[in-house]
């Protein structure tokens, strides 16, 4: 009957070692896909990273073209302004009146 005992004991710790070796490979596996999951959520904030400075470079590219522009409009408005004023100078000093008015008041 010991002997049967003794079987039966070591079958257990037999067993036992499976499942030991199973809980540790599971472990390892995990751990693995634990890793490269953390390297993948790495990676994508890195792009997320760049994407967003990519972002804020064309926004302030699109200002300063904004700007550009802006500019350049106020520059033509101050000199149609500048012209206009010359031209009502030149017709006041020769008591002359412009051949075409404005679209608005129609000839």
């Amino acid at each position: 009957m010991s002997s049967l005992i003794k079987a039966w004991v070591e079958n257990e710790k037999a067993k036992a070692k499976k499942l030991s070796s199973i809980l540790s490979w599971e472990n390892t596996k995990k751990a693995a896909i634990d890793a490269q999951l953390k390297r993948k959520e790495e990676e994508l904030e890195k792009k997320k990273a760049e994407y967003a400075e990519k972002m804020k470079n064309r926004k302030a590219i699109a200002h300063r073209e904004a700007e550009e522009k802006r500019a350049m409009v106020v520059a033509r408005r101050g000199e149609e302004v500048l012209k206009a004023e010359e031209m009502a100078a030149k017709y006041r000093a020769t008591g002359l009146a412009p051949k075409k008015l404005l679209g608005c008041f129609g000839a």
